[in-house]
């Protein structure tokens, strides 16, 4: 994504209004009371949650108009199916749904096929998912998407793992202020047996450095093959948070590791 771009599908980005708490619920009553002309303002007014939300996907190559197109598709669905009695900000409402009409545009545009049946079950979970989420306010766990779906939970992980986006060898996921560290870098090569020692005594080392929880994530990860869903779900935190627990102590590894 452009950073210096100010017009997105014709929309001047700078000139965004931005509208208060009181001005949304007023709107919102007005759209409930049957004014139309409500809706308008309440998209208008929330173009820069779109814009928010985009910036998260700006390395996918794809055009930032078509990704602020399908955001705003997801703007319309949280405005029209939003309940002001559920006492939840709208922006909190909003964002996943906007997220998840992304994910659901990039996966149907994605070359890697999968199977129809796969995708079904994959796009119900993510239904169900950010359903749950709405209700709990939290990310439900793989046994209640899976109990919701009334689908074994292996089903479910199998069809979610199976729609992920593929990772270039070469996309960037560490970088120290000196040359990057790229996914191909953490891809073992069994030509080089002569120095498996050498790295498995600075990898012991290295794991010293983590916390208890970081140790069992990684150990869990890369030696029993669970997913960061499954992870969470023993663990008991969200699969976002294994996700970012992950990274750090992978990074702190490699820190160790160089220095």
């Amino acid at each position: 994504m452009k950073r210096n771009k100010v017009e997105i599908c014709g929309v001047n980005t700078s000139q965004l209004p931005v509208l208060t708490n009181t001005e949304m619920r007023t709107l919102f009553e007005q759209l409930q009371s049957g004014h139309l002309e409500a809706r308008e303002k309440l998209v208008n007014g929330n173009l820069r949650l779109v814009l928010s939300v985009i910036q998260r996907f700006n390395n996918r190559g794809e055009y930032v108009d078509d990704l602020f197109q399908v955001g705003c598709i997801g703007l319309m669905k949280a405005i029209d199916n939003f309940d002001l009695g559920q006492n939840v900000r709208f922006s909190t409402y909003a964002v996943p749904m906007i997220i998840g009409e992304i994910r659901r545009y990039l996966r149907d545009n994605n070359s890697i096929r999968v199977s129809r049946s796969l995708r079904d079950i994959a796009y119900k979970a993510l239904q169900v998912r950010d359903q749950l989420t709405n209700e709990h306010l939290r990310e439900p766990t793989v046994q209640e998407i899976s109990n919701a779906l009334n689908l074994p939970k292996e089903d479910v992980v199998f069809a979610l793992d199976a729609i992920q986006d593929p990772v270039s060898l070469f996309e960037p996921i560490y970088n120290d202020g000196g040359d990057p560290i790229y996914v191909v870098d953490q891809i073992s090569d069994d030509k080089n047996l002569d120095k498996t020692w050498v790295e498995e005594i600075a990898l012991r080392e290295a794991m010293h450095k983590l916390t208890e929880r970081e140790k069992k994530i990684l150990s869990m990860r890369f030696y029993e093959g669970k997913t960061q869903m499954e992870v969470a779900e023993e663990i008991g935190i969200s699969q976002a948070q294994v996700s970012r627990l992950e990274k750090a102590a992978i990074q702190r590894m490699q820190k160790h590791i160089q220095a």
